[in-house]
């Protein structure tokens, strides 16, 4: 099986790039190594080859299919590929899936592989469940998503599969359990975003009006259908877009598939071609392990992709579980340093006011690609789903006579208010930045924060749920500068729901001139911005996190620029202090809660990938 020499780094790549690689390799050495020996067992012993299955075994492997596939199946050289997908129409994203199986089915046995639909995993859409019950069991989900897919493929009949999702937790619940299995070749198939809607400046106004009461549902709801409303994925950058970008920086995609629109001939072609590209690579050899493919320079070119587009902050924890799942350690002074040295080179709401239709029109992810590269700013030299080399994700595709061919990226942006080169960027930095200081670890996105808002020292207004944040707010206790602490949202309180209702409230304050920040244990969407905010405070307040200890009325200094957040407490006093003990009873049941108790017990914390798993995990 084909190894990986993972520090021949180019001369020319920048110094800061090469020795955090070089540090996670080092560190990952132990993991890493026992995870290539798992799944070069599990290559080698062919236990997931159907030729080893016993006749009873295989005959209900096989019971569904056409006699003519059963024929196919039979013969050992033709390979037999597995569908993983996250379909429902509920969700928008994942709605255009419902055709895929089809074009994928139809493509791959053209060119002499047989396919089944192997299993379906849940997707939860975080836009419905905002600030109810339901928000409780979303991060948990990517969790179950990993465990479906194992379940998937644990029949023992495949020799590649694919995989079929989009949104926040449902990527990475794939990715983990694709890597549990990576012994077996991978293709992720995006569904690509819906078109365009209104405005979101249009949006986020309606929003804030409805907030203050100066318009009505009816008109609330008007606006939001204007923004929501047809299949593909929501069109602001949050973290359903930051797993499509992550995926082509990892090179899991066909190039630049991401944000191509579904129920478009260009989507149906590319999905026809995914499905010709993994059987046609399998069978002449060319087609690599997944795990032996992801190395640590893939999963810190998605990380860099996330600083150079503003990704989402949700995924500190879930690139961080990602690469855990395949032996590689990655730590949030890695996300901080890479920051660093990534200029911001797209502007794509809520880091601006366009949104990845705009982003695709100007050039999207194929300039993005050819731009770093060509500053040293990105791992060239890694394996991807078509070939050795970062380099063919800067093409993008194009029909020609129903066919899908490459072209090299445009050599200028389309409209640099969206889009622009490394030599002209928005900012010079990521806009990440790690925060610390006594009351523990948390992350912040500034690149959506305008600068006269970065640095705060405020007294706090401590919270322990986000419904007392809105009562207060309604009742005007919050009309001035204050440092906001949410606490007791972290996973292991209550499943660490994302905390978006306390965007508009907070937003409007601080349009009224008053200085206004948010520290949590919990999460923000993978929107947020505009309120600075740190988030995934670690450890959390249920496990003695320090953002336990804060009294209402303690000055807080917030400072985004330095990354300094420091509770202004006599330390003797400080380190006397003890956490309350909460009462988290009302999260214990309801919408399914009740069903995730163990979850809850055993995961780890944020920093680590918030996962509920044990055992050989890194």
């Amino acid at each position: 099986m084909k190894g990986k020499i993972i520090m021949n780094t180019p001369a020319r790549i920048h110094p800061t790039l090469a020795a955090v690689t070089e540090r996670i390799v080092e560190r990952s050495k132990a993991t890493r190594t026992a995870y290539l020996e798992r799944i070069r067992a599990a290559h080698q012993s062919g236990r997931m080859e159907r030729n080893q299955l016993g006749c009873t075994n295989l005959a209900h492997g096989m019971a569904a299919m056409p006699k003519t596939i059963k024929i196919e199946m039979q013969q050992e050289s033709i390979p037999n590929l597995a569908i993983v997908s996250a379909y429902n129409d509920m969700v928008s994203a994942h709605q255009p899936f419902h055709d895929f199986p089809a074009w994928i089915k139809a493509s791959a046995h053209k060119h002499g592989a047989t396919v089944q639909f192997a299993g379906g995993t849940p997707a939860m859409c975080d836009g419905i469940t905002q600030g109810y019950a339901g928000m409780e069991l979303s991060l948990f989900s990517r969790d179950v998503i990993a465990m479906s897919t194992a379940v998937a493929l644990s029949h023992n009949m495949f020799d590649g599969s694919f995989f079929l999702g989009v949104c926040d937790k449902i990527v990475p619940g794939l990715m983990i359990g694709a890597l549990v299995f990576g012994h077996l070749p991978a293709l992720f198939v995006p569904a690509g975003p819906m078109t365009s809607g209104i405005s979101n400046d249009e949006k986020s106004k309606i929003r804030q009006l409805f907030a203050e009461g100066k318009v009505g549902r009816d008109a609330l709801l008007e606006s939001e259908m204007g923004s929501y409303h047809s299949p593909g994925t929501c069109t602001f950058y949050g973290t359903a877009n930051s797993n499509q970008m992550m995926m082509e920086l990892m090179g899991m995609h066909m190039p630049n598939t991401a944000f191509v629109n579904p129920n478009t001939p260009m989507r149906e072609a590319l999905v026809r071609a995914a499905g010709e590209h993994l059987a046609e690579s399998i069978k002449n050899g060319t087609a690599m392990p997944l795990g032996e493919m992801i190395s640590e320079k893939n999963i810190i070119n998605a990380l860099i992709g996330l600083m150079a587009t503003g990704g989402s902050t949700n995924h500190t924890m879930h690139l961080v579980a990602m690469a855990r799942a395949a032996g590689i350690i990655l730590t949030w002074d890695d996300f901080d340093e890479i920051s660093s040295i990534i200029p911001l080179l797209t502007r794509v709401y809520p880091n601006g006011k366009a949104d990845v239709n705009h982003l695709q029109a100007a050039g999207g992810l194929a300039f993005v690609v050819r731009e770093l590269l060509d500053a040293g700013l990105l791992h060239e030299d890694v394996d991807t789903v078509v070939g050795h080399g970062m380099r063919r994700y800067a093409q993008e595709p194009f029909l020609d006579n129903g066919k899908v061919v490459w072209r090299d990226a445009v050599a200028v942006s389309g409209d640099e208010n969206v889009l622009r080169p490394a030599a002209n960027p928005f900012s010079p930095d990521g806009g990440l930045r790690l925060m610390k200081g006594n009351i523990g670890r948390g992350v912040i996105k500034i690149s959506a924060v305008k600068p006269e808002n970065r640095i705060i020292e405020a007294p706090a207004i401590v919270f322990n749920d986000q419904k007392d944040v809105l009562a207060a707010f309604e009742r005007g206790e919050l009309e001035r500068d204050f440092i906001c602490i949410v606490r007791f949202q972290g996973p292991r309180a209550n499943g660490m729901p994302e905390l978006h209702k306390l965007t508009p409230p907070l937003g409007i304050l601080q349009d009224r001139g008053f200085k206004v920040a948010l520290v949590t244990d919990g999460r923000m969407s993978g929107a947020s911005g505009k309120v600075p905010a740190s988030i995934h405070m670690s450890p959390e307040a249920l496990l003695g996190g320090s953002i336990g200890k804060i009294r209402t009325g303690d000055l807080i200094r917030f400072n985004a620029e330095t990354g300094e957040l420091t509770a202004l407490v006599d330390e003797k006093e400080w380190n006397a202090r003890e956490i309350p003990t909460p009462d988290l009873s009302k999260n214990q049941h309801g919408s399914g809660r009740e069903l995730f108790t163990g979850f809850r017990s055993l995961t780890s914390s944020a920093e680590t990938g918030a996962m509920s798993f044990g055992g050989d995990f890194a």
